[in-house]
């Protein structure tokens, strides 16, 4: 280290330099903060992509809002994978209630298929396991993934082939 505090091998400088790209760490000096920050955008842009190739059923139900969604809540986070990173963003928008429908789905399916504690890398569950997330409820039981979604109430629409008729029964086609 110089007196100044800046480190002064090649390995400590491109440590830091990482740390300011990936985890929001401050930039190191002799770096211009433009291009940096430019940089930076590029690799949360990249980063959603990946998730959003692991989560695609969250990626969908956020919509057109999914790249500003995933990059305000990943800026500052160091990267753990693409199914790690949308685990942790699926459960703090379920925290939120701010989690779509389709992604409390696939939340649902994710937590009972595979054991995530948050810090280590998920695996498989080998007992039956119950994922809830909003709605949804998926029952893993030997293997095997039930998705378990409530009924919805029927069409009232008069002209709903669905809708029931004058004596409460479904109309028929």
């Amino acid at each position: 280290m110089t007196p100044a505090g800046e480190p002064t091998s090649l390995a400590a400088r491109q440590a830091a330099l990482v740390a300011s790209l990936v985890a929001g760490g401050p930039p190191p000096s002799g770096f211009a903060p433009g291009p940096l920050a430019a940089a930076r955008a590029a690799l949360l842009r990249k980063r959603a992509g990946e998730v959003a190739r692991h989560w695609p059923l969250l990626a969908t139900g956020l919509g057109p809002a999914w790249p500003t969604v995933f990059i305000e809540w990943a800026a500052g986070r160091p990267g753990a994978g693409g199914l790690r990173d949308g685990w942790d963003l699926a459960r703090a928008l379920h925290a939120r209630a701010a989690l779509p429908a389709l992604g409390a789905e696939e939340l649902a399916v994710r937590e009972s298929d595979l054991y995530y504690d948050g810090q280590r890398a998920p695996r498989r569950r080998r007992l039956p396991a119950l994922g809830r997330a909003g709605d949804a409820l998926a029952l893993q039981v030997a293997g095997r993934i039930h998705l378990l979604r409530r009924r919805r109430a029927p069409c009232k629409h008069p002209r709903c082939p669905a809708a029931p008729g004058p004596d409460g029964r479904r109309r028929a086609k």
